[in-house]
């Protein structure tokens, strides 16, 4: 999969209640919950998105609480992919069970500007950084874990599976 969008920079230790915070709880509504998104670190943040951009963050992004609304939030605001130096555990196993693409590129996060162009390529783990020229290597998916972010998400996967 090949993304290409603008780079949105957050920081370090973004909790799940900055991504998404507990008053927009009431809902699993994707579209409610993108229209939230960042609400708990800037109000309005999510105006500024478009479809495709991405979320480039610092050291363990998506830290606090187990919540599968932070990443249908993400996804919702209509953003497939988070590059981030690091994430927190659980927020990583719970993108990918919800279908949002998490690469962690470590130091060279700092390589990367708010509003740059980024193309990112999680195929081969290519970011291609249009605005510098600049390139960062990280871990591809895998592609038994692609086959599972294409059918929308771990659950997904399964009802396509057993079906």
């Amino acid at each position: 999969m090949k993304v290409t969008g603008t780079a949105h920079m957050v920081g370090d230790h973004i909790d799940t209640d900055a991504i998404i915070p507990a008053r927009f709880l009431v809902t699993t509504d994707t579209a409610t919950l993108g229209a939230n998104c960042m609400e708990g670190l800037e109000a309005g943040w999510v105006k500024r998105v478009k479809p495709n951009d991405i979320i480039v963050a610092g050291d363990n992004f998506g830290c606090g609480s187990s919540r599968e609304h932070a990443p249908i939030s993400i996804l919702g605001a209509g953003i497939p992919v988070v590059v981030a130096k690091s994430f927190a555990r659980i927020f990583y196993r719970n993108g990918f069970n919800m279908g949002l693409v998490l690469l962690e590129v470590g130091d060279d996060i700092a390589r990367i500007r708010d509003t740059d162009r980024i193309e990112v390529d999680t195929a081969t783990g290519v970011i291609r950084n249009l605005t510098t020229g600049d390139e960062i290597t990280c871990a591809p998916v895998p592609p038994f874990m692609q086959n599972i972010l294409d059918e929308g998400g771990r659950v997904e996967y399964a009802k396509r599976r057993l079906a």
